[in-house]
């Protein structure tokens, strides 16, 4: 998912800084000192689980976990990514520090959406599908978010979006099923953690 430096426009580029500076402000407007704990574990969870990627054309694959943070964080998914983007670009150089707004965007937007669409359906179906609905859902929305990002820089990516497009298809469904797995052991050892989600919108 990660976006390397010297590939994008830069009205791509300006849009992606702008929405995620206006995403950060509204999650850490959200920020109380008891989802401090929970922001912090699933932004490592993010930073290690992103760490092992496979490089897919300007673009990597890799587990993000998206779905999960936006179901249980709403808007912090987007301070949350933008931390571990952050440190990842400098330790690791994966992506970059110009392309930073897109990326996080990419990540995070969809983690949002998600989230408010499957927030309310929290007591209405099993925690496996719920987990799977989001963890597949957003993956899939944030493979869509990065091909248009590629082909709204030039013709040049088009073939290169399409790739990272069916790319993330599978990628899709293997993060559906863990972060359904993950949900159900959640809902068994900490519950108070699911149970809370609504008021994170």
């Amino acid at each position: 998912m990660h976006i390397a430096d010297g590939v994008l426009g830069t009205p791509v580029l300006m849009a992606g800084i702008a929405m995620t500076l206006a995403g950060t402000v509204l999650g850490l407007r959200k920020l109380d000192d008891d989802k401090i704990p929970f922001a912090a574990v699933l932004s490592a969870c993010f930073f290690v689980a992103s760490l092992i990627h496979v490089p897919l054309g300007p673009s990597s694959v890799h587990l993000i976990f998206n779905g999960l943070i936006g179901l249980i964080l709403g808007w912090l998914a987007f301070p949350v990514m933008l931390i571990a983007l952050v440190l990842q670009a400098i330790f690791f150089g994966f992506g970059g520090v110009v392309v930073l707004g897109v990326n996080c965007l990419n990540i995070a937007l969809p983690a949002v959406m998600v989230g408010a669409l499957l927030r309310p359906l929290r007591h209405r179906i099993p925690e496996r599908i719920l987990g799977f609905l989001a963890g597949s859902g957003a993956v899939l929305l944030t493979g869509i978010m990065v091909s248009l990002s590629l082909y709204l820089s030039g013709e040049a990516f088009s073939s290169t979006a399409r790739v990272v497009f069916w790319g993330n298809l599978p990628l899709s469904v293997l993060e559906g099923v863990i972060s359904g797995f993950i949900i159900v052991l959640i809902s068994k050892v900490k519950p108070e953690v699911l149970n809370g989600v609504q008021s994170n919108a």
